[in-house]
């Protein structure tokens, strides 16, 4: 098993940084490792004509000008290539049409991900935030480089020299070089261990709105994704599941599945049945001739209902603390007003476009080639080397594009690689394997968001201020059992099942909340914004509650409480602002405002959403966001990341969920767990907050705030209060 420790990132300062740089065709690569061992030997003679072939490079810049950024997080559509490029693009003072990117081969001592530990990866809203300072160092000490070749080769000084866009130029003399004219001499030069950044007042292309990167090929289908993916001899395998979690194979009758035209292979394997054919549609026929007998004895037979009532019967008993102040129960038995509340949240699937896939090919040396949207680089190596019984560095990692995740590729087991390696091994190798689950494998047997109840419960004193809060809740805790557990899980508390309400922002003179931690077998994970996805609901909700029984604004009355965090503070009043909030102006019947505010992952939204309520039926009009992210690396990138949270987001508040019927998944598709359609996307306003602070992420935050500001507004246009997600619409009628 992959044992983690935990790290913390190094201060940026202080941020260990040593250099590499060798020369191949006329090619200048800058490193950065933390291995300088490591950095010797990748500079002793690496074929550089194609990436990753020096995998501690950040920056590579060849002869014909071009310059390739090795990205060391997933693109899953979130556009962090086109971000991660500008920033070392920016310090570089490159040229944005020459800029290239590839992504990094699996190598966590080059390229981990500081918020993990020494583990690569992508989540967490963290690629930015957590390569800001690195990569604008790549760039720094790659200019450094070439203005010191420059000023060699013109026999100047290089304090006389300058760059732009991809040209180092000496005034004074009115001589200049392209990059690639002056990339194999700039290699020569030593690397600085401590370049010196531009001040945010000179940034040129942090900040501006750059085309993204990966536009064109996307739109024109040249981009390769996993599931493009085609080896020489390749077979495509799809694995008969048990139709419950937990279930096991007891028999198989394979005859009829081998007869189908195209089908090469048939094999049982720990998760169930793969069948193996020269394309996907012959082995998709092929698992439907299967005759599986499968053992129930340790599988999960409940229906969600029971699940729930489990849940809510659990909740009667006091649960683990994870967060504590003052003496909550007292205050609030001294109240004035009490109010208190439920929420109900279902599981819930993550729905990528594209279906779970990866390819794994055996080399003549023993080794292997793994082909996917790879999301855990590390633990997806390790688990890949120990199903097939070979070190690590026998196993390598081609990251590709990925059509989506919202969580379901960063799964703490590698779920799916473990799988396609358990294939290969009982293959023998002969061919390569290109898994392939289809969008009902994994909806209706993969990975979802926890089902999770809230209660709360909370006093007001006799001018309406809160007196004391008390909160309780359960969901099942995606940490406990995996490799993350000793970094994220303390005294049994899942720091991802609690995120978002037990470290509140709000200024509550007494606090006190519970968690417990769920035992269903059905499996589960983060879902985009994890923990979040739940307690913003139940947080922004019930704080908007509390503000109309006291009378109060809901934006004043958050305001009132949140002294001590100005940028969610700041970032709520813009909202309102841009909204035109009123709190004086009379709605039109059945239609209201509503507003929520939430920090998670280090940024903070607000939105204001402007909502039409009446007859059973719920229409979503205009969504006016407010978003702190710090320095803007790309504002079009950030605008893109809210209004597709919104359409992301959108469908789970109003229908979406996963039902269980005798531990059968019910939903397999988009017929039965239907996405946004355009017809119902609202108007998106996305206002920036200006902030100098280091940049952090926006791939997750703002989708927790949507459904809380439509649960108000719902309650702004109707007087009516729906909690639980979703929205129970049937209870409007009438309204």
């Amino acid at each position: 098993m992959l044992k983690v420790r935990q790290a913390k990132p190094p201060a940026p300062s202080r941020r260990a940084f040593l250099g590499g740089a060798t020369v191949a065709a006329g090619a200048l690569v800058i490193g950065f490792t933390l291995d300088p061992a490591k950095l010797a030997k990748a500079a002793a003679g690496p074929d550089l004509s194609a990436l990753p072939a020096m995998p501690n490079a950040f920056v590579r810049i060849a002869a014909d000008d071009t310059v390739t950024v090795v990205i060391k997080h997933l693109d899953m559509g979130q556009g962090n290539t086109t971000g991660l490029a500008t920033i070392l693009a920016e310090e570089l003072d490159a040229d944005w049409a020459t800029i290239r990117t590839t992504f990094a081969p699996a190598d966590a001592t080059l390229y981990n991900n500081f918020a993990f530990g020494p583990v690569q990866g992508t989540g967490g809203s963290t690629a930015v935030a957590n390569s800001w300072f690195q990569l604008r160092k790549a760039g720094a000490a790659a200019r450094a480089m070439l203005v010191a070749a420059a000023a060699e080769k013109w026999k100047v000084p290089a304090s006389e020299i300058t760059v732009e866009s991809g040209t180092v130029r000496h005034p004074a003399s009115n001589r200049q070089a392209r990059f690639g004219e002056l990339a194999e001499a700039a290699a020569a030069q030593p690397v600085p261990k401590e370049p010196r950044l531009k001040n945010a007042s000179q940034f040129k292309l942090i900040g501006s709105k750059l085309p993204r990167l990966d536009s064109a090929a996307k739109t024109d289908g040249t981009a390769i994704y996993s599931l493009d993916i085609r080896r020489p001899g390749q077979l495509t395998a799809v694995v008969a599941h048990s139709p419950r979690f937990g279930g096991t194979v007891k028999s198989v009758d394979d005859k009829a599945a081998r007869a189908v035209a195209g089908v090469v292979d048939v094999v049982t394997i720990p998760t169930g049945v793969a069948v193996l054919a020269r394309d996907t549609w012959s082995a998709m026929k092929g698992r439907d001739a299967l005759k599986v007998t499968w053992d129930d004895a340790a599988a999960e037979t409940r229906s969600s209902d029971a699940i729930l009532a489990d849940h809510r019967r659990r909740l009667e008993t006091p649960g683990l603390v994870a967060s504590n102040k003052g003496d909550a129960k007292g205050a609030i038995a001294g109240s004035a007003k009490v109010l208190e509340a439920e929420f109900t949240f279902p599981y819930l699937a993550h729905a990528a476009m594209e279906p779970l896939n990866v390819t794994i090919e055996r080399a003549s040396d023993g080794s292997y080639d793994v082909f996917a949207g790879c999301q855990f680089q590390t633990v997806e190596q390790a688990v890949i080397a120990a199903n097939l019984g070979v070190t690590t560095d026998k196993v390598r990692l081609n990251t590709q594009w990925a059509g989506g995740s919202f969580g379901r590729r960063a799964t703490p087991s590698a779920d799916y690689f473990a799988e396609v390696a358990t294939i290969m091994r009982a293959t023998g190798g002969k061919a390569p394997v290109h898994l392939v689950w289809t969008r009902e494998d994994d909806m209706a047997g993969g990975y979802y968001r926890p089902m999770v109840v809230h209660r709360l419960r909370a006093g007001l004193d006799a001018k309406g201020a809160i007196t004391g809060w008390e909160h309780r809740m359960i969901g099942k805790s995606i940490m406990i059992g995996t490799p993350f557990e000793t970094v994220i899980v303390k005294d049994g508390v899942d720091a991802t099942t609690v995120e978002g309400a037990s470290d509140t922002p709000y200024a509550l003179p007494a606090y006190h909340f519970e968690v417990h931690n769920a035992r269903e077998g059905v499996p589960v994970l983060w879902w985009r914004s994890v923990g979040h996805s739940h307690t913003a609901q139940a947080m922004e909700v019930f704080i908007d509650e509390l503000a109309h029984a006291a009378g109060a604004d809901p934006v004043a009355y958050r305001l009132g409480l949140l002294g001590g965090a100005p940028r969610l503070s700041a970032t709520l009043k813009l909202a309102a602002e841009k909204a035109g909030w009123d709190p004086k102006k009379a709605s039109d019947k059945g239609r209201g405002l509503g507003v929520a505010a939430h920090e998670s992952f280090g940024s903070y939204v607000a939105m204001v959403a402007d909502v039409t309520a009446e007859a059973g039926k719920v229409k979503v009009n205009r969504i006016v966001a407010a978003v702190d992210v710090g320095v803007a690396v790309n504002p079009d990138v950030i605008r893109a990341q809210v209004e597709g949270a919104v359409g992301f987001a959108l469908s789970s508040v109003l229908r979406n969920k996963i039902t269980l019927k005798d531990g059968v998944v019910q939903e397999r598709n988009f017929d039965s767990y239907a996405p946004t359609r355009m017809s119902e996307m609202p108007v998106v306003e996305v206002h920036i907050v200006p902030s100098q602070a280091a940049p952090t992420g926006i791939g997750e935050p703002g989708v927790p705030v949507i459904a809380p500001a439509i649960s108000n507004a719902i309650f702004a246009a109707t007087g009516q209060r729906l909690r639980s997600l979703p929205l129970d619409l049937d209870g409007l009628k009438g309204a």
